[in-house]
């Protein structure tokens, strides 16, 4: 068995969208979890891990890859948190019990190296996007996943192909600013959870943006990229934060 040598950091990753059409992606994931996750002592995926979750009961070569791959983590004495997106949000406690991983809620708060870390998925701050607020508000009820989970999973399969392709439909005719955060909902989100750093994905638009807050007090939105052209990760280490993009 590879002995892990582990240093005292902590790796986020968001937006992975793994499917069955991109192997390079799937490949691009396993690399990373044998090659550099392997190595932090905390892995956080901050939704979408998959393109589309059908349920912990899905069999598909995406699901037992995700399994694999993270349990093989869990193995290797890396503590792996997930917080589900909106692709993957009926993710539950039957996968996250079988990979030897962590369902975080959203939004949480975290403490890590002597530092307050607010982790959302991102799409609660899109309120600008009326449209996918409404969808938002009706897949994230638990009457309504218990109704598609009661579904034959070959039935599940249409609905997500369904709802994939409807998405790509309706983004192609939206404003760019519209598929943003508000800033009104960062704003607010830093004040109810009294924190300086918030790490988030879901817009696919990776950077680095220096607020203030009311009491002119420095804080810091770290957005990670989504996985297509290139991969993205931030790491911590200490007090140090770095947003990082690899090649697939």
């Amino acid at each position: 068995m590879a002995i892990s040598i582990k240093t005292d950091h902590s790796l986020f990753i968001s937006d992975i969208h793994l499917c069955e059409q991109r192997p390079d992606i799937s490949q691009a994931f396993v690399n990373f979890c044998t090659q550099r996750a392997i190595h932090a002592k905390h892995l956080y995926i901050l939704g979408d891990l998959s393109d589309s979750w059908l349920g912990d009961d899905d069999d598909g070569p995406i699901a037992q890859l995700l399994q694999q791959q993270l349990l093989f983590l869990a193995e290797h004495g890396v503590k792996v948190f997930i917080m589900v997106g909106n692709r993957d949000f009926l993710m539950g406690s039957g996968f996250s019990n079988a990979s030897g991983c962590i369902l975080l809620p959203d939004p949480s708060v975290i403490s890590l190296y002597g530092q307050s870390i607010l982790l959302m998925h991102g799409d609660s701050m899109c309120t600008a996007d009326t449209e996918y607020m409404h969808f938002r508000s009706m897949i994230r009820d638990p009457n309504m996943q218990q109704t598609l989970l009661a579904k034959p999973l070959t039935e599940r399969r249409a609905i997500a192909a369904m709802l994939r392709e409807k998405s790509r439909s309706a983004n192609a005719t939206k404003a760019d600013d519209i598929m943003d955060v508000t800033e009104d909902e960062v704003v607010k989100a830093f004040e109810k959870h009294k924190v300086k750093i918030l790490i988030h994905g879901h817009t696919h638009r990776p950077a680095i943006h220096q607020l203030y807050s009311a009491e002119k007090t420095a804080i810091k939105r770290y957005v990670l990229g989504d996985w297509d052209t290139k991969g993205w990760c931030i790491k911590i280490e200490g007090q140090q934060i770095e947003l990082q993009s690899f090649e697939l």
